[in-house]
């Protein structure tokens, strides 16, 4: 089981990338949660299988098709997650 906080930079907001995110995390079978952070950026906390965490981290490189990631900051994170959802604190 592998946790990672990720943080999307790009244009991320406004361009339905917390619910394909959402999508492809229960598509993967991923936990964790996704939001927007008032710098623009998306902040992530995903957890699963090492293969469907890497998985998450390759889609999220590109994202939805409007998106642009420019940048993703990868870190380690702890918790223990069920489910995945869109946060919007």
């Amino acid at each position: 089981m592998k946790t990672h906080r990720l943080r999307i930079h790009g244009r991320v907001q406004g361009v339905w990338f917390r619910e394909s995110m959402r999508v492809e995390a229960e598509r993967l079978n991923v936990a964790g949660w996704v939001r927007n952070t008032p710098d623009g950026a998306v902040e992530a906390v995903i957890q699963g299988p090492a293969s469907a965490v890497e998985a998450l981290i390759e889609w999220a490189h590109t994202g939805p098709p409007l998106a642009r990631v420019d940048r993703v900051d990868i870190g380690e994170a702890d918790g223990q997650y069920k489910g995945f959802v869109k946060r919007t604190d």
